[in-house]
Order: C-alpha cells, then sequence, then structure tokens
C-alpha cells in the first residue's frame, strides 16, 4: 500500500488495536499488524470519517456497513491466513476487509452484489495500491470457482442456509468464515478435512442479509461434501 507514515490517524489505529483487539481475544501478531497498517479512514464515507476508529460499525450505501473493527480482526484471526493464500470474501462492502487480507500477503478475490459499493471499494483498493485484491461486482452466492479452491472463504453479509459452492470451492484444509442466520446470526467456523466438515461456532452476531440466489433457497444449514 502507499505510504502512511504522516498519517495523522496511525495513532488512533494504534489505540483502536490496544483497546479493541489485543484487550480482548485477539491474539494473531500479523493481524494486529495489519490492523494497525491499513487506514480504515479511507474506507468510511466522509460524513462519518470521525468514526473510523471506534468500536462499532460504521454506515455506507444501500444498508451495508464497514464491520466493527473488532469483528474484521476476528474473522480475519479464525481464517488463519498465510502469506500467499489465495483467498475469496463475500461481500467486499467499502474494501476494508479485503485491504486487511492483502496486507497479510493474500491474494484476495472479493465479490460485492452492489454495483456502486464494488466500483468505490474498487477505486479506494487501487489508490491505496493494493495490487493483491481483485474486485467483482455480482452475486456470492456462487463464489468465483475460476480461481478455487480457495485457501480461506470470508463471509462478511448473513446468509440464511450455508451456500454449497462456497464449501465446494474450500481446499483440503482451508476455512470458512460465515454468519449463519436470520436477526441475530451465528458466526461459524467450518474446516474442510479430507472426507467431510468440522463447524465450530464461535459467538453471537448481527451482520446485514446477504441477497441475490441465496435469498431462494431452502433452509437448509447441512453442508454439501463432495
Amino acid at each position: 500500500m502507499d505510504d502512511v507514515t504522516d498519517d495523522p490517524t496511525r495513532q488512533q489505529r494504534q489505540r483502536m488495536v490496544d483497546e479493541q483487539l489485543v484487550a480482548r481475544d485477539i491474539v494473531d501478531e500479523p493481524v494486529l499488524a495489519a490492523m494497525r497498517e491499513v487506514p480504515r479512514h479511507r474506507f468510511v464515507p466522509d460524513a462519518y470519517r470521525s468514526h473510523a476508529y471506534a468500536d462499532h460499525p460504521v454506515p455506507l450505501a444501500d444498508g451495508a456497513t464497514v464491520s466493527q473493527p473488532y469483528i474484521v480482526a476476528l474473522m480475519t484471526q479464525l481464517a488463519a491466513i498465510r502469506p500467499g493464500d489465495r483467498v475469496l470474501e463475500i461481500g467486499t462492502g467499502s474494501g476494508y476487509q479485503a485491504a486487511v487480507l492483502a496486507e497479510l500477503g493474500a491474494e484476495v478475490y472479493t465479490i460485492e452484489v452492489t454495483e456502486d459499493l464494488a466500483t468505490r471499494a474498487a477505486r479506494t483498493l487501487t489508490e491505496l495500491a493494493y495490487t493483491n485484491v481483485h474486485v467483482r461486482h455480482g452475486d456470492g452466492y456462487r463464489g468465483w470457482p475460476e480461481h478455487a479452491p480457495f485457501a480461506a472463504i470470508l463471509v462478511t453479509a448473513a446468509a440464511p442456509t450455508l451456500p454449497p459452492p462456497l464449501t465446494d470451492q474450500l481446499a483440503v484444509g482451508g476455512r470458512l468464515v460465515i454468519p449463519l442466520g436470520r436477526g441475530f446470526q451465528d458466526l461459524q467456523v467450518l474446516e474442510r478435512r479430507a472426507h467431510d466438515l468440522r463447524t465450530v461456532s464461535v459467538l453471537p452476531v448481527q451482520f446485514v442479509p446477504m441477497t441475490g440466489e441465496i435469498e431462494t433457497k431452502r433452509d437448509s444449514h447441512a453442508p454439501r461434501v463432495p
């Protein structure tokens, strides 16, 4: 990314990391370093710049949000990203989560259903010189099969059911981090093993709902494993 050495918000990022992340259960040092580095205020609408580093989500257009810093860090930590990993994100939003993943050295493929958000996110990521993020406007339900399998998949909108195409695109040993349910949801981590998926429930969360093809699917949390 570009040089932010003189960025006056660097101290705000340090305080955010110390008070909101380290003080909780974020212990992964590369994740903490990425959260210190990415200029979150660049991904927040001008009207909310003063709230960029606060301990809550920030509104975007069309009901979307920039997730709370703690949730971004938690999902990133749960995904266990390593440099060089190919990572899929469903729900680009502002592009902030994608930038954090890119800071970890991942090759990031991110899909956003709202065209204006996809365009804005791509512009911001380009301005910050994140050349390892690829933004696509479209419905994320079917993932991005041309670049599968993925070492990690993060879904930043709540799915009422588990999308089978996403589990299909997960590499063996890879992790899918996803909020499941309606209203308040359950943040889950699904890890693909050789012949099945291991599921861990993490904590209750509240994300904006995933839209598009997912809305036509019947409720079933049972993943399909080939």
